[in-house]
């Protein structure tokens, strides 16, 4: 298992990236996720902005949607721990049981979908091609 650095070790540079997502979450914790990419400074900065520019930046899809994609992507990946996180924070931001539940059957209707069309190699219909 991979040593997860906590704060009162961290160098100054994992801790100023710790110190950010503390105040981007309006939080004092700090999850695993990060605390184990912190082995590789450089890989926990760049991560951590990449999320903080997609999850947390204005955009058009308010952030339950984006957690729910982000379960969604989860999910079909087989990520216990972003399921977990991610799902976590959705809940926080309003999703219920029966949403989750419409999500999973979603999700795995999909991957069934898109196995059939791969495995039959169907002919994209001109009409949908943009």
């Amino acid at each position: 298992m991979t040593q997860l650095i906590e704060y009162e070790e961290a160098s100054a540079e994992v801790r100023a990236v710790y110190d950010d997502i503390r105040a981007t979450r309006q939080t004092d914790y700090i999850n695993n996720f990060w605390k184990a990419l912190a082995n590789h400074p450089p890989t926990l900065q760049r991560t951590w902005q990449t999320i903080k520019e997609v999850m947390t930046s204005p955009g058009e899809l308010d952030p339950l949607v984006r957690e729910l994609i982000y379960i969604a992507v989860s999910v079909t990946n087989g990520c216990d721990y972003c399921i977990s996180s991610h799902t976590a924070a959705a809940r926080a931001k309003g999703m219920n049981d029966a949403m989750f539940g419409e999500l999973l059957a979603i999700v795995g209707t999909a991957n069934m979908t898109n196995r059939l069309a791969n495995g039959y190699k169907i002919p994209v219909d001109e009409q949908f091609r943009s």
